[in-house]
């Protein structure tokens, strides 16, 4: 996507084909700032202090650390104990498993000495993929919001509501949920989103904003709990959110909030929509209100803010409460499929549902 007018991803290899360059996604939209990992650990920080975050970006991340883990060890590196240490660093979204879990695959077929070209060739590969994947997301989503546009009589712009940021940011480019309102763009359909600010971390505000200030699309940033009122109002014609990990039964799990705004598309009749690349689906599970991991963050997320002063310029932390309060930060929420319209991947539109999935993904079957 495009940042003041140059073509950028979130994350690519360094010119001397070792480090890894991503944005510092923490410092946004006060600073825009590269930073470079350059070992192992450097990346493990990256995932878990979330300068790097989204499901898709976490996988690629975590490709790129395996290789700076091959980088520091040599062929005396233990494979299973950087897979374990990646793994580890964000319980909730699947992309993160399956990127190193697809690196082990890829790997385990050549001698030791290859392991490292190795690695850093398949992690490409992972983020070449992601992009067309994004994109071809975005061609299906861009249908599904030129199809209201057209029941409009192609009258004022199509109003999608999104949640968190699922964008450009969130993956090597495009997004998930946001990948379809860069396409409609394109395609010459006016569309306006209503920017959830998404407490606690305020990634709608400070991520999704940004970019779509950056892309010049026309929004609104709004309170978290204002989607409701909206839908209340026609004023929302397409809910579309992304997912960290969504089961083999179209269940969703996606930052926290996002139960509520389903709850309350079904309320009013507006479509909820979740958009999501194959590799998010864990197949192995059935039920995700039993079986997906929460993780749970800070409480210093709850109780405090990051802002600017725009007096001085100063990016600094707030207090939100009293200093006796204590906060409880689950960061994810599940949305059951009965709450979901459809999902959009990669390959299409379907129910959120075993069958629509396996439409689509009719691979997967053997998961039973």
């Amino acid at each position: 996507m495009l940042v003041d007018g140059q073509a950028c991803r979130s994350i690519w290899l360094a010119d001397d084909g070792v480090r890894v360059a991503i944005i510092d996604q923490t410092l946004l939209p006060f600073a825009f700032e590269v930073r470079h990992l350059a070992n192992f650990q450097d990346a493990c920080a990256a995932i878990k202090d979330m300068q790097v975050r989204g499901a898709p970006l976490i996988g690629a991340t975590a490709a790129y650390g395996l290789c700076l883990g091959l980088y520091d060890k040599g062929v005396e590196a233990d494979l299973k104990k950087l897979a374990d240490g990646l793994i580890a660093c964000r319980p909730t979204a699947v992309n993160l498993r399956w990127a190193v879990e697809r690196m082990l695959e890829h790997l385990q077929v050549f001698p030791r000495e290859k392991w490292l070209d190795e690695s850093y060739a398949e992690a490409g590969r992972i983020c070449e993929e992601d992009v067309q994947t994004n994109a071809s997301i975005g061609r299906h989503g861009a249908k599904l919001i030129k199809e209201i546009w057209a029941q409009r009589g192609k009258t004022g712009p199509v109003n999608v509501l999104t949640h968190c940021n699922a964008g450009w940011l969130a993956t090597v480019d495009w997004g998930t949920a946001l990948a379809p309102v860069y396409a409609a763009v394109q395609e010459g359909i006016p569309v306006h989103v209503w920017v959830d600010e998404t407490r606690p971390r305020n990634q709608g505000a400070s991520l999704t904003a940004w970019e779509l200030s950056k892309a010049g699309i026309d929004h609104h940033l709004i309170a978290d709990n204002a989607g409701g009122h909206l839908m209340q109002h026609k004023m929302v014609d397409i809910c579309i959110v992304g997912s960290d990990r969504t089961t083999a039964t179209g269940d969703v799990c996606n930052k926290i909030g996002t139960y509520l705004k389903a709850l309350a598309a079904q309320a009013n009749q507006v479509p909820f929509y979740v958009a999501l690349p194959g590799s998010t689906v864990d197949w192995s599970l059935q039920d995700g209100l039993g079986e997906i991991p929460i993780e749970e963050r800070s409480a210093e997320e709850v109780l405090t803010i990051q802002g600017q002063n725009r007096e001085d310029g100063k990016i600094c932390r707030l207090a939100l409460a009293p200093v006796e309060t204590k906060g409880f930060n689950p960061a994810f929420d599940v949305t059951p499929s009965a709450l979901v319209t459809g999902l959009i991947t990669e390959r299409g539109v379907c129910p959120a549902k075993k069958e629509g999935l396996l439409s689509l993904f009719p691979e997967q079957a053997w998961h039973g």
